[in-house]
C-alpha cells in the first residue's frame, strides 16, 4: 500500500512539475539556511575553544595588588608582595593544583652578534610550558633540573627568533641577556597575538637563573593549572592561603588579582549556546516560510482535485487513504527539497571555507576563525526540524481533503 501511495504522490507531482520544483527549491533553501546557521554556531564555539586552548583552558594567574580592606590592625592600601615560599604553601594547601610556577619578567637587552633588542624576559619553572601551552617548534624547553642548577639556557619566542637570527638556525647559538651569555635550546611556535601583545617576543629562562639578572626576592606572579572543573574552589583556596600568609582579608579581591581562564571559558560557553539557540530559531523561521509555501501549494492541489477526491471516496476510499495520499505528496516534496538543501549547504560550506573572526584582530589566529564544518548532529537537528515543518504544512491540506463530503466533491466543477 505504501508503494501505491508513493506512486500516486509522484504522479500527482508530475502533473504540475513547475509548481512542484519551485516548492522543492523553497524547502531546499530553507533547510540549507538551517544547516549553515547551525554550522556557523558550532564553528563559533569551536573557534572560542581554540582561542582559549592557545593560552590554556585551565589556567589561573595570580598577581600582587594592594589591599582595599582593613585586616586586624593593618590599614588598607598595603602592597602585597608575593614570595617563592607562597608557591609551596599553595601546593600544600590546594590539592587540586597540578602544576605551579613563579614568574618574574622584565624588559631586558638581548643581543646576538650585532643585533640588539629590548625584549620581555621571563624567569619561570619548567612547568610553565605545560601551564601556558608553550609549544616547541624546534629544540626543547629547559628542565626543572636546569632551573634548580641555574643553567644559563634560554627558550625564545618565534618573533624574537626572527628579530635576532632572521632565517638562521638558532638552536645551539649563544645570545647575551644583559651582558650574560645564554645558550638557545628551544624556539617556540607562533601563538595568537593581539596588537601590541609581546607573547611571541617572549624569552624564557629558568627561574633560579633570573637571580643572576634581577633581584627575585619578590616574584611578579604565579601561574598554575588544576585538575577537574572546580576552578572557583581552587581560586578560593589560593586566596585563602595568600590571605593567611600576607595577613589581609580573604574577601579583599584587590589584594591579589586572579585571572581564571575557565570562568572566562564558561562565560563564552553560555554566549555560544545562546547564539546557537538564536541561529536555530532564525533558521526554523526561514524554513517555516518554505513550509507556508508548501501548505499553500497543497491547498491549491486539494481545490483542483476536489472532484478526483469525490470519485475516490465514491469507489470506497476511506478518510485515512485520502489523508495519507496528500500527506505523502507533501512529505515527498519536503524530503526531496531537504536532500537538495543539504547538498547545497555542503557546497556553500566548502566554497566559503573559513569565516574571519579572531584573525581580524590577531596574528597567527587562523585557528580562532569560524570553520563552516557541517557536523552529523547539525544534519540530524535540521532533518528533525524539516520533518516537523513538512508534517505541519502537509497535515492541514490533507485533513481538509480527507474531510470533503463525497457528494459535494462530485458536484464540484
Amino acid at each position: 500500500m505504501l508503494r501505491d501511495i508513493l506512486g500516486q504522490a509522484y504522479e500527482s507531482l508530475q502533473f504540475n512539475r513547475r509548481r512542484s520544483v519551485l516548492t522543492m527549491l523553497g524547502m531546499a533553501w530553507g533547510i540549507a539556511t538551517v544547516v549553515l546557521l547551525l554550522a556557523y554556531g558550532s564553528g563559533f564555539g569551536r573557534a572560542i575553544n581554540n582561542i582559549f586552548a592557545n593560552f590554556g583552558a585551565k589556567v589561573i594567574g595570580v598577581f600582587p595588588g594592594r589591599t582595599s580592606m582593613q585586616a586586624g590592625g593593618a590599614k588598607a592600601g598595603v602592597q602585597v608582595r608575593l614570595k617563592i615560599d607562597d608557591i609551596e604553601a599553595i601546593r600544600a594547601a590546594v590539592p587540586l593544583v597540578t602544576h605551579i610556577s613563579p614568574t618574574f619578567d622584565d624588559q631586558m637587552k638581548v643581543q646576538y652578534e650585532n643585533r640588539s633588542y629590548q625584549l620581555p624576559v621571563e624567569g619561570a619553572y619548567a612547568s610553565v610550558a605545560k601551564i601556558r601551552s608553550l609549544d616547541i617548534e624546534t629544540g626543547r624547553f629547559y628542565s626543572q633540573q636546569e632551573s634548580e642548577s641555574r643553567a644559563r639556557v634560554v627558550v625564545i619566542g618565534s618573533e624574537a627568533k626572527t628579530k635576532l637570527f632572521s632565517q638562521q638556525e638558532a638552536i645551539g647559538k649563544s645570545v647575551r641577556i644583559e651582558g650574560i651569555s645564554f645558550e638557545v635550546i628551544g624556539v617556540l611556535g607562533a601563538k595568537m597575538q593581539e596588537g601590541d601583545d609581546d607573547i611571541n617576543r617572549q624569552v624564557f629562562i629558568p627561574f633560579n637563573t633570573m637571580s643572576d639578572l634581577r633581584d627575585t626576592q619578590y616574584i611578579g606572579g604565579i601561574w598554575l593549572t588544576f585538575e577537574g572543573n572546580q576552578s572557583l574552589e581552587v581560586e578560593h583556596g589560593v586566596r585563602a592561603v595568600l590571605a593567611n600568609l600576607h595577613q589581609y582579608n580573604p574577601a579583599d579581591k584587590r589584594a591579589v588579582f586572579l585571572f581564571n581562564s575557565m570562568e572566562q571559558v564558561k562565560v563564552f560557553g553560555i554566549i555560544t549556546l545562546a547564539l546557537q539557540v538564536l541561529l536555530t530559531f532564525i533558521g526554523t523561521l526561514t524554513l517555516g516560510i518554505g513550509g507556508v509555501g508548501l501548505m499553500n501549494i497543497m491547498l491549491v492541489a486539494v481545490s483542483q482535485r476536489t472532484r478526483e477526491i469525490g470519485v475516490e471516496k465514491a469507489l470506497g476510499a476511506q478518510k485515512r487513504h485520502i489523508l495519507m495520499q496528500f500527506l505523502a505528496e507533501a512529505l515527498f516534496i519536503t524530503f526531496v527539497g531537504g536532500a537538495l538543501g543539504i547538498l547545497l549547504a555542503y557546497a556553500i560550506s566548502l566554497s566559503v571555507g573559513n569565516v574571519t573572526l579572531y584573525s581580524a584582530v590577531a596574528k597567527n589566529a587562523e585557528a580562532g576563525d569560524i570553520r563552516l564544518i557541517i557536523s552529523p548532529m547539525s544534519v540530524v537537528v535540521s532533518t528533525t526540524i524539516l520533518t516537523l515543518v513538512g508534517l505541519v504544512s502537509g497535515m492541514l491540506p490533507a485533513i481538509r481533503a480527507a474531510n470533503l463530503d463525497p457528494i459535494e466533491a462530485l458536484r464540484y466543477e
